[in-house]
């Protein structure tokens, strides 16, 4: 029922007045009228279809959330009178919000508002902000900041699954997933983007207008930055931009693009990288294009990265590597690299050209892959000039290598009793100086597990009888002696040699009188070769002829040894009943032995030929052996008797610890060990006694300094051609012994956490190329690194560092120091002369927290100049990194000059300059 105003229906008729003669029929009508004010319900009835009833809340119904659904009436509803078409619910999931002042729901204008650190999360959505508002009639969801006399507070931070946008204000449909956004900073993988308005419209793709990203630590100041009209924002995915321009301090610049794509996935994709541009002034190459290529991510297992240079006088490189790893099977990479290069034009004299190459192949299986087989690799091969020649700045600091070392192996276990083990290796090694190569493809080696026949079944073995054991070793070899020249074609196999040897070793080992260990063996030996050789001298030629002689043969060689031993331990104590001084003890460990061996002639496998003159007399008469080039050598026909004579020492000391509350004596090494041996042939004639070999070695200062050294003593002295001669050196008027040799070498390793009992890390990308490449990982001879082809990364600092150091200076410096002293003495022949003597180091040092050199040189002592010598210098400048490297002499005179941005997802923003070495003066 409604009420209405009387005017509503009032008639005209109504207010005239009429004329009758009847008193009755008057308060009649007036009583009509009367009813016509109140009672009005057949005419209202036609309006009530377009006037929407107020729904009126059934006081037996149970209160509930009104955020889960929509207040309903509890009375009854006839069917035929409801919508067939049923409509969609705002809300299809609970809604958890709170506030810290209040939290209002206005029914009537169906709202709810959120004040002060207000919160709501629905499905995957979640809203932090000052003020909040929820309109569930429109399925909006408004959220914005708080304004108070110091100003806004209180941000929104909107999160929907791993996306963060913290903006001044959003407007959230919660029906279409779509989003106006206002003033939004939000941060993808390092990515940082500032937008005055952003449209959200879905959960994976967001428009920018006027949007700003950078990678800068602070958002407020960057100290870079690029403006766009336009953006394309996928999370996860891409970053897809309109006419852009760069910024500096706020400073606009000419660097602009018209469009960019920015890949911002967190797996693996394919994509170009982009080359380094420069020019090569050394050799006359002209302009280049270095380091270019594209990278390929096949799958989750292997990748391949193609990469090549260019220059503009012909001379052009290429670069395979590939990655590539199953978890918990195996792992490895395999680089191959090219290069054709050309110095100076053609048609000039100083034209010059070279063809290099290289193969590295590193593979490593799991150890729980397979118990009883493994697979390996290591493989460094290709042109011995290829580190000497090369232009790649990865090289710099591993021309000075030369030696090439390869092996690739497989391992076999047979498992039951005895255990027969298999392995099979190809080895290479290569000498960049001589260019020669001695490859091995394969080497077989079966081993059976020693055997003892006599020992109880229980118990443990006792005595000479029960330690008799035996094995079966077999080693095959297929070995190639080539250079590099012959290296990959046919004739590279005319000198092949091949070859087995058998041997089954016999030791046993007892006690006697308690306290001398004895161990004897006899060794025996069964050669086979392919090849053997007959000598004789042709009259007519006048000359000695050999001829090579294909077919299967064989020679046996036996020996036998025995040696004793015991140790004898001495102990000085310096501590005393009241007295208690730093060292408390010294202990000397003494290893003495005996060895004897014999070996037999074997005269069997030595035949003669005569050299006859033209006039038929017999000069001379040669002895040989068809084995003698055979692969594992030839028989002795000399017979031998030697008495070895070893002495090993070891010296440690016990001191009082810094530590008072330690009560335990600290033990320290004064000498790992000083070793002493000779040997006396009692068969030969002469000079019957051999040099005394001195060896030792000690680490000091906390174990950060090596020291190793060696010497050779000999008894015998010289006559006056320098020729040795049997007789002693003390009965010629000299010493007991004659020093002919002697070497020292010497290691020290500090840092600055060197005295807190850490160390610091090393460049392990750097020693792992360097290693991989066969040389030095410690940096004496330079630091591998290519600045235009690394991943840039921050210095990892610990929240101990940000606190004893700030902006301007550094509380503690980080500093390294490695240094290497070398000298060697030869005395063979009176010549009494240092063969050698230099000194090496490498260091690094941080001036400032943003600032650091580096340097890596030596000193030639005996030649009196420095050697290679590598500085560097890198300058951290935030977002970007500045990094300068420069070898100052020599035939690889060079600089490298590098600026550009960490993230990875910027990093092609760089620049690169360099100056290649001049190779010609190495020709």
């Amino acid at each position: 029922m409604a009420f209405q105003k009387p005017s509503h229906t009032f008639t005209k008729i109504h207010l005239k007045g009429l004329r009758t003669n009847s008193l009755h029929i008057l308060f009649t009508l007036s009583f009509t009228v009367f009813i016509n004010t109140f009672s009005f319900a057949q005419e209202l009835q036609k309006k009530k279809t377009s006037i929407p009833a107020m729904l009126v809340k059934d006081s037996t119904t149970v209160s509930i959330d009104s955020l889960q659904s929509r207040p309903l009436n509890t009375k009854e509803i006839d069917s035929t009178k409801q919508d067939s078409v049923k409509q969609n619910e705002f809300l299809k999931d609970v809604v958890t919000y709170k506030a810290t002042d209040y939290v209002s729901i206005n029914q009537k204008k169906q709202k709810i508002y959120l004040y002060n650190e207000a919160e709501v999360i629905y499905q995957d959505m979640e809203i932090t902000a000052g003020i909040i508002v929820i309109d569930y009639s429109k399925n909006l969801v408004y959220a914005g900041r708080l304004k108070d006399s110091t100003g806004y507070s209180q941000r929104p931070v909107f999160k929907q699954g791993t996306n963060v946008i913290e903006p001044d204000s959003i407007i959230f449909n919660t029906d279409s997933k779509k989003a106006l956004v206002y003033n939004s900073r939000t941060e993808q993988s390092g990515f940082k983007v500032y937008s005055p308005l952003t449209k959200k419209e879905n959960d994976s793709v967001y428009f920018m207008k006027d949007a700003r990203f950078t990678t800068a630590e602070s958002e407020e100041d960057p100290e870079y930055q690029f403006i766009t009209t336009k953006m394309k924002l996928v999370p996860g995915k891409k970053v897809v931009v309109g006419p852009t321009y760069m910024e500096i301090y706020g400073v606009p610049t000419p660097i602009a693009l018209p469009f960019a794509f920015f890949p911002m996935t967190d797996k693996q994709t394919s994509g170009i990288i982009f080359p380094s541009f420069g020019e090569d002034t050394g050799n006359d190459r002209g302009y280049f294009l270095q380091n270019g290529g594209y990278y390929f991510a096949i799958n989750d297992y292997l990748d391949l990265a193609v990469l090549g240079d260019y220059y503009t006088n012909g001379s052009y490189g290429l670069r395979l590597e590939n990655n590539y790893a199953v978890r918990y099977k195996f792992r490895g990479n395999l680089s191959f690299r090219y290069e054709k290069l050309l110095n100076s034009e053609r048609g000039f004299p100083d034209f010059s050209q070279s063809t290099i190459y290289n193969i590295r192949w590193s593979h490593n299986q799991d150890a729980k892959a397979n118990p009883n087989s493994r697979f390996s690799a290591s493989v460094n091969l290709g042109s011995s000039q290829y580190y000497q020649q090369s232009v790649n700045q990865l090289n710099q600091s591993n021309f000075l290598n030369n030696t090439l070392s390869s092996s690739v192996s497989y391992s076999k276990t047979f498992q039951g009793e005895p255990q027969v083990n298999l392995s099979l290796t190809a080895t290479h090694s290569q000498n960049t100086n001589t260019e020669s190569i001695n490859l091995t493809l394969p080497t077989m080696q079966v081993t059976m597990n020693r055997i003892f026949p006599f020992a109880p079944k229980t118990g443990t073995k006792k005595g000479a009888i029960h330690n008799i054991n035996f094995q079966l070793n077999t080693r095959g070899e297929y070995r190639i002696n080539t250079t590099d020249s012959l290296f990959g074609k046919s004739e590279m196999f005319d000198d092949a040699l091949a070859g087995m040897r058998h041997s089954i070793p016999i030791t046993t080992n007892f006690k006697i009188f308690n306290h001398f260990s004895v161990s004897t063996s006899a060794n025996f030996e069964e050669t086979w070769t392919l090849k053997t050789i007959r000598r004789f001298y042709d009259q007519s030629l006048q000359q000695e002829v050999s001829i090579d002689q294909s077919g299967f043969d064989r020679f046996l060689t036996y020996n036998a040894s025995a040696s004793i031993g015991t140790t004898l331990y001495g102990m000085y104590n310096f501590k005393s009943e009241g007295k208690s001084p730093k060292i408390e003890a010294i202990r000397h460990v003494l290893r003495p032995s005996i060895s004897y061996s014999v070996t037999p002639a074997f005269d069997q496998y030595y035949e003669t030929f005569d050299i006859i003159d033209a006039d038929g007399t017999t000069t001379d008469q040669v002895e040989y052996t068809r084995f003698q080039n055979s692969l594992f050598g030839s028989p002795g026909n000399r017979y031998s008797s030697n008495v070895g004579i070893s002495v090993g020492n070891n010296i440690e000391a016990k001191i009082r610890s810094k530590d008072s509350t330690n009560t335990e004596a600290e033990k320290i090494f004064i000498l790992n060990n000083l070793n002493f041996s000779t040997s006396y042939n009692i068969a030969a004639d002469s000079l019957n006694w051999s040099p005394v070999r001195v060896s030792g070695g000690t680490q000091i200062l906390d174990k950060k300094m090596s020291i190793n050294f060696g010497m050779t003593l000999n008894p015998y002295a010289l006559d006056s051609n320098n020729n040795l001669i049997n007789t002693f050196n003390i009965n010629n008027g000299g010493s007991l012994f004659r020093l002919t040799s002697a070497n020292i070498n010497m290691g020290y390793t500090l840092s600055n956490d060197s005295f807190s009992g850490s160390e610091s890390d090393e460049d392990k990308a750097s020693a792992q190329e360097a290693a991989r490449s066969g040389g030095r990982t410690d940096g004496l001879f330079g630091k591998t690194e290519d600045f235009a082809d690394r991943r840039l990364s921050d210095k990892d600092k610990n929240e101990k560092d940000k606190e004893d150091n700030n902006e301007f200076y550094n509380y503690k410096i980080p500093w390294n120091l490695r240094l290497a002293y070398a000298a060697n003495y030869t005395n063979t022949k009176r010549n009494n002369m240092i063969s050698s003597h230099s000194l090496m180091f490498s260091g690094d040092i941080e001036l400032s927290p943003r600032w650091s050199v580096g340097a890596s040189s030596g000193y030639d002592f005996l030649n009196k100049g420095f050697t290679y010598t590598q500085l560097r210098f890198e300058r951290d400048l935030l977002s970007w990194r500045m990094n300068f490297s420069w070898i100052p002499f020599s035939n690889r005179s060079s600089w490298n000059f590098f600026i550009g941005i960490k993230s990875s997802i910027l990093k092609d923003l760089k620049y690169d300059k360099r100056r290649q070495p001049d190779q010609s003066l190495g020709n």
